[in-house]
C-alpha cells in the first residue's frame, strides 16, 4: 500500500508542476503581446508627430 500511496504523491505533484508551468507560459505570453503592442503604438505615434 505504501508504494501506491508515493506514486499517487508524485502522480500529483507532476500534475500540480504543469499546472504552474502552463500558467507562467500564458502569463508570459501575455505580457510579450502586450509589450509588442506598447511598442508598435509609440512607433506610429513617432511617425505621427
Amino acid at each position: 500500500m505504501a508504494p501506491m500511496n508515493w506514486l499517487m504523491l508524485f502522480i500529483f505533484f507532476i500534475i500540480i508542476l504543469m499546472f504552474i508551468m502552463t500558467l507562467i507560459y500564458f502569463y508570459f505570453l501575455k505580457y510579450t503581446k502586450f509589450n509588442l503592442i506598447k511598442n508598435q503604438n509609440l512607433k506610429n505615434y513617432n511617425k505621427f508627430i
